[in-house]
């Protein structure tokens, strides 16, 4: 017990009294242990180089944050096209004047939803009108897309009468219909008709046609339409290969995004070397091809 108190009371000695023997030897240890103590210390505060840890904590969140945001848009374009709107580019000239070759359109596709997919009370149901253009699977080849203008609507009694439409006996007022210069063709301006065949017709659809004919007008069944080309004269439609059935509407063309202009190769014969010179005077520069290359005065136009 007397060792312990003495033990204690060297303990709390103070190291600065010259006379006490154990003071030099309490002050080396002293020194002793903060000489260890000081570089634990350091290295607990030292702190990171800040350019090394940033570079090596942010290379890897950055390719990932990346590659999410592209997925994001993937989905997000995936969405667009199957729901709202779908390219489309117009390759023949049936729907001339008011569709052009090389026209490439934006389709809206919940326009002419049929709701035949049980979204019947989440989405109002689309109405087809008469004088719509749509685009739709092709009726003989399900795997092209067709665009037309609805004529006839479902109980519709059709007819045509040197190439004017009637329906129901009234005369159909269709400022955008053009009717270019053709040969005369009696099944062609006066449907229906069954004295000529003509060789374009679809076999199963002449077949069907007879059954729906009552005192020379065509009766158009219920859940199915009549479609035409704007260019009367040049267009095969609904008069060659029949109805075109509500559930293969894909949609009805909302804009013209870009127009591409054609250029008739077979009325570009071989230039002569002044006819070639000539060119490239009134074609200078490059931008004048640029411009050349696209209508653009039909860009972002409202599909009417």
């Amino acid at each position: 017990m007397i060792a312990d108190v003495k033990s204690g009371q060297r303990m709390v000695q103070n190291p600065l009294d010259p006379d006490s023997p154990a003071s030099d030897s309490e002050a080396q240890e002293s020194q002793a242990q903060e000489s260890q103590a000081q570089p634990e210390t350091l290295a607990s505060l030292a702190i990171p180089a800040p350019g090394r840890s940033r570079s090596h904590h942010h290379h890897r969140p950055g390719v990932l944050t990346s590659a999410q945001s592209l997925l994001n848009l993937i989905v997000i374009a995936i969405f667009i096209i199957t729901f709202c709107v779908q390219p489309f580019r117009i390759p023949s000239e049936s729907m001339e004047s008011t569709l052009l070759v090389g026209d490439f359109l934006l389709v809206n596709k919940q326009s002419a939803s049929p709701n035949t997919d049980g979204t019947a009370g989440i989405l109002p149901a689309a109405a087809i009108h008469r004088g719509d253009i749509i685009v739709f699977h092709d009726p003989v080849d399900a795997t092209l897309h067709l665009v037309k203008r609805v004529i006839g609507l479902p109980g519709d009694h059709l007819r045509l009468h040197g190439g004017r439409v009637l329906i129901n006996g009234h005369q159909l007022i269709e400022p955008y219909a053009v009717y270019r210069p053709a040969p005369p063709d009696n099944f062609r301006d006066n449907f229906p008709r069954f004295q000529s065949a003509d060789p374009e017709i679809d076999s199963h659809w002449w077949i069907r046609m007879r059954s729906l004919i009552d005192n020379g007008e065509l009766i158009i069944p219920t859940g199915n339409y009549f479609v035409m080309g704007d260019n009367r004269n040049d267009s095969e439609d609904s008069r060659y290969w029949g109805f075109v059935p509500r559930d293969a509407i894909v949609g009805k063309p909302l804009v013209i995004y870009f127009s591409l202009q054609q250029h008739d190769s077979e009325e570009s014969p071989t230039l002569t070397q002044e006819a070639v010179a000539d060119q490239r005077r009134q074609h200078p520069s490059k931008i004048d091809s640029l411009v050349d290359f696209a209508r653009w005065g039909r860009t972002f136009q409202i599909v009417r």
